[in-house]
């Protein structure tokens, strides 16, 4: 069975990402929060329903998934294990130095 392991600069993007949310509305902060870990949840099951990243195409084994107002990045390892690598704002371009910096 397929588990999902965070890193921490995963975690530590969508604590960012709350912590902006959670100034002006904390009820959607909490909403968000379990919103991605619902749609994180999914991939459980189905590991390769995320998008490759447009920006980052030749690096085929990185997906993502959108829960507004957020981008999810993760790979999925040969023994099923799904590493949550990076978390960052929607609107912003995937770079290699995130990679770097998650792995």
């Amino acid at each position: 069975m397929a588990r999902l392991i965070w890193t921490e600069p995963a975690l530590a993007g969508l604590d960012e990402i709350a912590d902006c949310i959670a100034l002006d509305d904390p009820v959607a902060e909490k909403k968000l929060v379990r919103r991605v870990f619902d749609h994180l949840e999914q991939l459980i099951s189905h590991s390769e329903s995320g998008s490759v990243p447009p920006e980052r195409r030749k690096l085929r084994p990185y997906r993502q998934i959108f829960e507004k107002p957020s981008r999810i990045f993760y790979r999925v390892t040969e023994d099923g294990a799904i590493y949550i690598v990076h978390v960052m704002r929607g609107e912003m371009l995937f770079k290699r130095s995130h990679l770097t910096r998650s792995e």
